[in-house]
């Protein structure tokens, strides 16, 4: 005769089943809700000054605009006003750093911290796996940071519309200064999702939070320049504009998506 046997509960729940996905935004909140608020606080805080200073210097052009006769005392004047109004923003120099800024704040803490601390071994264990972990957590704050960036990116354009207006203060097919460009429209958030991916596989690949902060920020240099001398902007046309943005986006969309990829790849063939 063959016995019958019945599975034990511990027989039952050797293999669970894997978490869903939707879990993971609410892990991923709460394991960076301070990165991602320390983001949203710097970003408010250039954002009201960008603000403040945007009006002063929207007022000064629309005053320097409407000036006539354009050769008079009181035009040159205003031009003047204008041109001094914001001197700290003109050029962008002072927003270059951001994305690189948000990307090494972010992206280093996906995998270094979790490395570093040794708590790797009780996250990934957990029902949900150590490659869908680090895929949801990248994608999710891949999403958050960009969009971030995005919104910022808006206030960025409007404050340099005046520079950019058609008009006797402006020539549209003068040379647009890569420094500048990089800043207005799709631009600063795919940097910014670019150096968050760089964050996330340095991270991965040094396993030391801030190593991984000064690679990234190096690395992030290195690209920076790299693409500015092969985009070359300084010898585009600003009428070209958005087709030079699309390029350059999409280049950094592509990119950041590579290297999230070779962070899972890592993740799930080498992390131990």
């Amino acid at each position: 005769m063959t016995a019958l046997t019945i599975p034990t509960p511990a027989e039952k729940d050797a293999n669970p089943r894997p978490l869903p996905w939707r879990r993971m935004a609410w892990v991923t909140w709460r394991h960076h809700r301070i990165a991602l608020g320390g983001v949203a606080v710097f970003l408010g805080a250039l954002a009201v000054w960008l603000w403040r200073v945007g009006l002063q210097l929207h007022h000064a052009y629309a005053a320097a605009i409407a000036c006539h006769p354009a050769g008079s005392t009181a035009c040159s004047e205003l031009i003047f006003n204008f041109d001094a109004t914001g001197g700290m923003l003109k050029g962008g120099f002072v927003l270059q750093p951001v994305p690189a800024l948000i990307g090494a704040f972010v992206g280093p803490l996906v995998l270094a911290y979790e490395l570093e601390t040794g708590t790797f071994r009780y996250a990934w264990t957990q029902g949900f796996g150590r490659w869908r972990w680090t895929l949801a957590k990248l994608v999710l704050l891949a999403v958050a940071v960009t969009a971030i960036a995005g919104a910022f990116s808006v206030l960025v354009s409007w404050y340099y519309e005046p520079y950019l207006a058609p008009g006797r203060l402006y020539d549209p097919a003068s040379p647009l200064h890569h420094w500048l460009f990089d800043l207005l429209g799709v631009a600063f958030a795919a940097w910014t999702l670019t150096a968050f991916a760089m964050g996330a596989l340095a991270g991965m690949l040094i396993r030391r939070v801030v190593p991984a902060i000064a690679a990234t920020l190096a690395g992030y240099t290195v690209l920076a320049v790299v693409v500015g001398v092969a985009v070359r902007t300084d010898y585009q046309p600003a009428s070209h504009f958005w087709s030079v943005q699309g390029i350059a986006g999409g280049g950094l969309v592509a990119l950041s998506a590579l290297l999230i990829a070779a962070t899972v790849w890592l993740v799930r063939r080498r992390a131990t």
